[in-house]
């Protein structure tokens, strides 16, 4: 059974785990907890929700081979290697970088989560003029990257979903 509590400003998921001891037979609350953008933590939920949605969302029209270079990461060693892949219709994110890819951008984390998170077109344009985000391979696939990415209903949806299970860090 899941509820969710309104807080300020997001809501948290509250699982309510059953007890099968006799001497605890009551439901204990856990408050879940948000993971830190492409934390291999914030990749397996994210996984999780995209699945939950995975049959009502529309096919990507455009194949994108993207790995993604994530530099000042606040955790781990600082740098993450990320891939985006659409080739087969969906939208796959994932750690680790994909063999032949298009395209490998290379940001920072703050950039990185104003683009891919919080999905800020012109935070993407102006770090891109800024020379914040650099580009080795098809420009043209990220560009129709933004264009074909579904901005419906269930897009706003999966991603209310995914920023509700992100930590500010």
């Amino acid at each position: 059974m899941r509820a969710m509590i309104s807080t300020s400003p997001k809501q948290v998921v509250v699982s309510q785990l059953p007890h099968e001891m006799k001497f605890a037979p009551q439901t204990t609350s856990l408050l879940h907890v948000p993971n830190p953008f492409l934390s291999p933590e914030w990749i397996a939920e994210a996984r999780v929700i995209r699945a939950k949605y995975e049959d009502r969302a529309p096919k990507i029209p455009v194949s994108i081979r993207m790995n993604q270079v994530v530099k000042n990461v606040p955790f781990g060693d600082g740098i993450i290697n990320s891939h985006i892949d659409t080739s087969s219709g969906e939208l796959v994110m994932d750690l680790g970088h994909l063999d032949s890819p298009d395209l490998t951008v290379t940001t920072d984390y703050a950039t990185a989560r104003a683009i891919f998170l919080e999905q800020d077109p012109q935070a993407g344009m102006q770090a891109f003029l800024s020379g914040k985000v650099k580009v080795e391979g098809d420009m043209t696939k990220m560009m129709q990257m933004q264009i074909a990415m579904p901005k419906d209903d269930l897009a706003v949806q999966v991603a209310a979903e995914i920023m509700a299970i992100t930590s500010s860090l």
